[in-house]
């Protein structure tokens, strides 16, 4: 596995990612959101976890008119059009008398709509190891994985997301010609036959047949940006290294120029199975806690970096900008 992680290191960031070459960065208004992941609200211990995802998600709210970095050429955030959660939103996900508290945490300060909590923008939230099992598989009667499917609903109808799976759990949705897809746990069907840990908790259910069949359907040959999140990357020993290649080839025809993820820090990485020639940027959007990553497509570029806490425990909160990215990218058609 180290080998396959290693080896993806080649080529150098700013590369195109999985479709045409791009061209010269430009300035024009684009598309801005903003990624964030492991939130883990708590309900009896270490609660004050609870008010620092609270002055992340006021500094959320603020960002607008904020400088991005000189290194990333400067000028001014634009509105976000929304927060993509990338699970392990709360930290029991089957507790009993816990979960419920801790997932009124998560909807008091995040919301759904921009409207009805803290954050001032739509959120688009998956779950993560840390949510519980299955609808069903539940012990102690309340399960994450169906409030997140009943806000699916929910964003289904208000017209902000466009396909949605069949068991109601994996959507993708447009921001102007990007595309988004929300694959949840990682992007495979089932867990690989050569891991054996914490099922049903780690069951994907699906979500690589959504994706194939999902930009097959919404994106075909048009070239346009994909966007794919999820809360796991290709550095989780439990997400199989031939899933990753099964989903590098899932993904090589379309031009995915990110892929987003939570669970194990923050920064980016790059990934290519052997014998591929283009990477994969894979961008980790660390804990919520800590910060959260901004990012702006335009027709010919993308630019990110982690917004992030110099001190995430001071009582004065200074901000900096971590881990840029700044690439190339096609508009497609």
């Amino acid at each position: 596995m180290k080998r396959l992680i290693l080896a993806l290191l080649a080529a150098p960031l700013g590369v195109a990612l999985l479709g045409p070459a791009g061209a010269a960065p430009s300035e024009e208004a684009g598309v801005t959101f903003i990624v964030t992941s492991d939130s883990h609200y708590v309900s009896s211990k270490n609660l004050e976890r609870i008010d620092r995802n609270k002055v992340t998600i006021e500094r959320m709210n603020a960002i607008p008119g904020t400088a991005w970095p000189d290194k990333l050429g400067g000028g001014k955030v634009g509105t976000p059009r929304g927060v993509l959660a990338l699970g392990d939103l709360i930290d029991d996900g089957d507790k009993r008398d816990e979960t419920p508290v801790q997932w009124r945490h998560f909807e008091k300060q995040f919301g759904l709509d921009g409207t009805d909590g803290l954050l001032k923008y739509p959120v688009f939230e998956g779950w993560g190891n840390h949510d519980g099992p299955p609808v069903g598989k539940e012990k102690f009667g309340f399960s994450v994985q169906a409030k997140i499917k009943e806000r699916t609903v929910a964003r289904k109808k208000a017209g902000r997301i466009g396909n949605v799976s069949e068991n109601g759990l994996h959507y993708s949705w447009d921001w102007d010609k990007v595309h988004f897809v929300q694959t949840n746990l990682y992007p495979a069907d089932t867990q690989h036959a050569k891991v054996r840990y914490s099922l049903p908790w780690h069951d994907p259910q699906g979500a690589l047949a959504f994706v194939k069949d999902d930009l097959k359907a919404s994106v075909g040959d048009s070239g346009r940006p994909v966007i794919i999140v999820s809360h796991c990357g290709v550095d989780t020993d439990w997400w199989h290294p031939e899933d990753w290649a099964a989903f590098y080839a899932a993904v090589k025809p379309y031009n995915v120029i990110a892929y987003f993820y939570g669970h194990t820090g923050t920064g980016p990485r790059r990934y290519k199975p052997e014998g591929e020639d283009r990477v994969l940027d894979c961008v980790n959007t660390g804990q919520s806690e800590k910060g959260s990553v901004v990012a702006e497509v335009t027709e010919k570029r993308l630019r990110l970096a982690f917004h992030a806490k110099k001190d995430a425990k001071a009582e004065q909160v200074e901000w900096e900008w971590k881990y840029p990215l700044d690439k190339p990218v096609t508009a497609g058609k």
